[in-house]
């Protein structure tokens, strides 16, 4: 990602500031040394904090309350989930000229899915599938809604815009995004109870290590609400050959999968359309989504 900011109200951070702040509020680890982690999170921003542990701090103030829900709610989960997920350690205040909350987690070891790429697909496909299941079975009671886990006509004036712009310069088929957008409106919406989802399963968000995976990390996005967007990562990270294995091991029915293309296609051409300057990493994810989307809508035609 590039240094450029990406938000109007994005907040200045950067390794001293963080060194400041690791001083003033925990001493005993003021020692370490502070490294900045590239990552094309447009949230928070990731410093690693010595050998052992990682500081996430949002980057815009919309974002400041992921710091108290994954501060409560993933001690909560993790128990429950086959695969590694961040472990907090401790909660930053505001100080040192930042104005908002932070968190400190355990490291968890292994490379994005961007910086090293899933070469057993086929594991990834099953081990993945049943992270979503599991997360999705655990008691929801409480639980905060999910920033996707409402109807995808909540983003139609957005993705319209985006259709009509990337259309208009020959980077999507207009007619046939527009086709598959409304395909997508039409479908049955989910009538039953909300359930937990991560909401942002792309490859940024998970951890590879040796070509399989091994953690999902980033849950700024957890919420609960209608599983659909979850089962999008079969077309942010898989290959159609392995969407079958994703498909059967995370267990959902016709409409809730289609409903997953649609937030992937909804994903690709959103990110597409507000990134492609500022975050090109992100961007080339979208891209990614919403035409892996629009070839499997044409294959079924």
């Amino acid at each position: 990602m590039t240094g450029t900011k990406m938000h109007a109200d994005e907040v200045d951070i950067d390794a001293p500031l963080v060194g400041r702040l690791i001083a003033a509020q925990f001493p005993a680890w003021a020692h370490l040394p502070v490294t900045a982690v590239r990552s094309a999170g447009t949230d928070n921003a990731m410093y690693r904090l010595g050998d052992d542990m990682a500081v996430r701090l949002p980057r815009v103030p919309r974002a400041a309350g992921q710091v108290a829900k994954e501060q409560r709610w993933l001690p909560h989960l993790a128990p429950h989930l086959p695969l590694a997920v961040p472990v907090p350690l401790a909660v930053g205040e505001p100080g040192e000229g930042y104005g908002l909350p932070w968190s400190v987690y355990r490291w968890l070891e292994g490379e994005n899915a961007v910086d090293e790429p899933l070469t057993d697909l086929p594991h990834a496909a099953v081990e993945l599938g049943g992270f979503v299941a599991a997360l999705r079975s655990v008691d929801a009671t409480g639980g905060p809604a999910s920033f996707r886990g409402g109807p995808l006509s909540g983003r139609e004036e957005q993705v319209r815009a985006a259709i009509r712009d990337l259309g208009a310069d020959g980077t999507v088929d207009g007619d046939a995004a527009t086709a598959a957008w409304e395909e997508c409106l039409g479908l049955p919406q989910w009538e039953g109870e909300p359930v937990w989802l991560h909401g942002d399963l792309l490859p940024g968000n998970v951890l590879v290590r040796g070509g399989r995976l091994t953690a999902v990390i980033d849950f700024g996005g957890l919420g609960t609400g209608d599983p659909a967007c979850d089962t999008m990562a079969a077309w942010t990270l898989l290959s159609p050959p392995t969407r079958g294995l994703f498909r059967e091991s995370v267990g959902v029915d016709d409409a809730t999968w289609a409903r997953g293309r649609g937030w992937a296609l909804c994903f690709g051409l959103m990110v597409e359309h507000y990134y492609r300057v500022t975050n090109p990493v992100l961007a080339a994810m979208g891209r990614r989504a919403m035409y892996e989307a629009l070839d499997d809508v044409r294959r079924e035609g």
